[in-house]
């Protein structure tokens, strides 16, 4: 039994299909912040545990045999949203359940961490960083993620023996889909306003990977012989891209389907900016991403034209829309007590 925290997000409703299409058994914990529905059509072929990380009932690990762990708040707009349940969810927690994880002897533990965690700013010398490079991250987000990494790299031991993937920018189609992903938000853009707007002049470096290849690459850390992906620590990316470069390989997916112009704005030198090597992981595990831009993008783009995903103004697909309307709910529902 394979244990998926945050099953039913924008990653983990991906991965629990790609689980289920290997023949593993699968048990589901998420609270459902955004819904269950990207679980419907799994629904009766997987175990879902509704309740939260921060309060985690060790039931949930019964008959478990590894856990993947992607549950959390998961972008620099929420952590900084409220900069205190950020650390309890993505630091606090993921102690709370490695260390239940240790006594139960549940040795396979995948952690899914963030190459912004290598972030040092646009203006920063441009080298290309591997796992063993130096870290100061400097957001809300990224400080959660390594302080968690710190964590699990304290706990690990023979017992216990994490393998943690810090994990590029991710794109793609989801059941839980998102357009606040630089790729996917491109696309969204080209439908709404027929043009993308890349600030800093595009100079940006990101590492990407498509959502598909995230959930192989669990799989794949699932598989391996614990001697090579125990304790250890791995960058996750298809490709290191500047974000002009995005935007032209989005605009050639797209070509024949909605003609975009692209608009460069400059004067700002602020910004992430970030390079990272692969290597590590194409040696050990022989792993490569294949799932490219164009691919990603032109798939998006043809499920948009069937209306799948197209109701752009959804907040569900933006995270802090969602999270800043669930909090105006929640203030106002405490305000007027019960509805009727």
């Amino acid at each position: 039994m394979i244990l998926l925290t945050g099953g039913a997000g924008y990653i983990g409703a991906v991965a629990v299909r790609e689980l289920l299409d290997k023949g593993f058994a699968v048990r589901v914990l998420d609270k459902f912040l955004y819904g269950s529905y990207p679980l419907d059509s799994v629904k009766h072929q997987v175990e879902i545990v509704e309740g939260d990380i921060c309060n985690l009932d060790e039931k949930v690990l019964d008959d478990v045999t590894g856990v993947i762990h992607l549950a959390g708040l998961s972008n620099d707009p929420t952590a900084e949203f409220n900069p205190e349940a950020n650390r309890r969810m993505n630091t606090v927690a993921t102690q709370t359940i490695a260390e239940a994880c240790k006594r139960r002897g549940i040795k396979r533990f995948i952690f899914a961490s963030s190459c912004s965690v290598y972030d040092r700013g646009l203006m920063a010398e441009d080298v290309l960083q591997d796992e063993t490079s130096p870290l100061e991250p400097r957001a809300a987000y990224a400080t959660s993620k390594f302080a968690a990494e710190q964590v699990l790299l304290e706990l690990a031991d023979d017992q216990f023996q994490p393998t943690i993937l810090r994990q590029g920018t991710v794109y793609g189609w989801s059941p839980r889909m998102r357009y606040d992903l630089v790729i996917n938000t491109f696309v969204k853009s080209a439908f709404t306003d027929r043009k993308l707007t890349v600030h800093c002049g595009g100079e940006m470096w990101r590492p990407l990977v498509d959502v598909t290849d995230v959930a192989k690459c669990y799989l794949a850390c699932l598989e391996a012989d614990l001697g090579v992906v125990g304790k250890q620590i791995f960058n996750l990316s298809h490709k290191n891209y500047r974000i002009l470069e995005l935007a032209h390989w989005v605009k050639r997916a797209m070509q024949g389907i909605v003609d975009i112009d692209i608009v460069v704005e400059y004067g700002s030198q602020r910004g992430r900016s970030y390079r990272v090597s692969t290597r590590k992981i194409e040696n050990a595990l022989g792993f490569r991403p294949m799932v490219s831009v164009e691919d990603s993008a032109r798939d998006m783009t043809l499920k948009i034209k069937s209306n799948v995903n197209a109701d752009f103004e959804n907040p569900k697909y933006y995270n802090i829309r969602w999270l800043e309307l669930l909090v105006e709910i929640q203030a106002h529902l405490q305000r007027i007590g019960s509805i009727f």
